[in-house]
């Protein structure tokens, strides 16, 4: 056990987070203990936690100096990160998430373990899948990082893809053009753009076809070059669809493929693309795979829990007559295939 004390400097209390919640974070994931006093603070522990957190301090300090300011939520998530990740700081999660961040409105930060692993994905593969529950940021982060990678010139393009299902209703015909026929399958990908530019740039970028948003059908023949393409909702496509998808990439193109396998609108969930793609392209180079867990959910806390109660009952609903539970091992069984369950790669 080791102990280091830390100067109290002025500025340095919103790093404690509301009710100290910041110091018991860090206590409980760095096993250490942070003694609070009048005239300096107190690090109590082993070496490589009490020094993981001095850092947590003299970053704070530093990005606080530099005119950085934090708001506690998005603080508290970066602290769980440097907590869950001893490769992570502070300040270069800060600088990584400047990076990503130039000219849209707020940072674009992942918050958890697997989105920064799903970021990090994006940006050193060509295609990457971002599978999981719904909350879990995987549109929302796709469409962050295309937009940088659009306001940053490194393609000069964004197109936007869903299949057109209905959710387990049937909503006819209808009215209107064929862009207004579409955009209520749309809308949370404009959601998402207006959240992180102004609505007169998005609008602008999207009458200029510099943002084109469209139905996965006129994906077909089109060669889709110097582009960052997102395909969302994919359990919902067919396997044919999800082929010809996947192949429109073209030169200096990247392309990000959202879904929830366990939310699929499909008539037979057992034919979804993504289903099949997952099975199918696993392990080709250049393709990632990234798994989302219920806890990755930034949502309202009680939507962690719902996800959670969804999973536990489905998994009890697959487990065959006469297995105990824990006698189905990591996978779920499907037609062919074992999948990962809460297993990120």
């Amino acid at each position: 056990m080791i102990k280091k004390t830390i100067d109290i400097t002025p500025g340095i209390e919103p790093l404690y987070g509301t009710r100290d919640e910041n110091l018991r974070l860090m206590e409980d994931g760095l096993k250490v203990q942070i003694d609070l006093r009048s005239d300096a603070i107190h690090v109590c522990g082993e070496e490589a936690g009490v020094a993981r957190t001095v850092l947590v301090f003299a970053d704070f300090d530093a990005l606080r100096r530099s005119g950085v300011t934090l708001q506690n939520g998005e603080l508290h998530a970066l602290l769980k990160l440097v907590v869950a990740d001893a490769n992570s700081t502070l300040r270069g999660l800060v600088d990584a998430g400047k990076q990503r961040s130039a000219g849209v409105k707020r940072m674009v930060q992942p918050r958890s373990p697997n989105q920064k692993k799903y970021v990090e994905a994006i940006e050193a593969h060509d295609m990457t899948f971002g599978i999981g529950p719904a909350g879990t940021g995987k549109t929302y982060l796709a469409v962050a990082m295309a937009v940088s990678a659009l306001m940053a010139k490194k393609v000069s393009r964004i197109i936007l893809v869903r299949p057109a299902v209905e959710a387990g209703e049937r909503l006819g015909f209808l009215p209107g053009s064929l862009q207004e026929k579409v955009d209520p399958y749309l809308r949370p990908l404009y959601d998402a753009l207006y959240d992180l530019l102004d609505q007169e740039k998005v609008d602008k970028l999207l009458e200029r076809n510099v943002i084109e948003v469209a139905p996965l059908a006129f994906m077909r023949g089109r060669t889709l070059s110097d582009a960052f393409i997102i395909m969302d909702e994919a359990q919902n496509t067919t396997i044919e669809q999800m082929k010809m998808f996947v192949t429109r990439l073209g030169n200096n193109s990247k392309a990000v493929i959202t879904g929830d396998l366990t939310q699929t609108d499909l008539p037979n969930p057992k034919k979804s693309g993504l289903l099949d793609a997952l099975n199918v392209l696993n392990g080709v180079e250049g393709i990632r795979f990234c798994h989302f867990e219920d806890t990755d959910v930034v949502r309202h806390h009680l939507v962690q829990r719902i996800v959670r109660a969804y999973d536990t009952h489905g998994r009890a609903q697959q487990m065959p007559l006469g297995m105990g539970e824990g006698a189905i091992g990591e996978g779920v069984l499907t037609e062919g295939a074992v999948l990962p369950v809460g297993k990120p790669q």
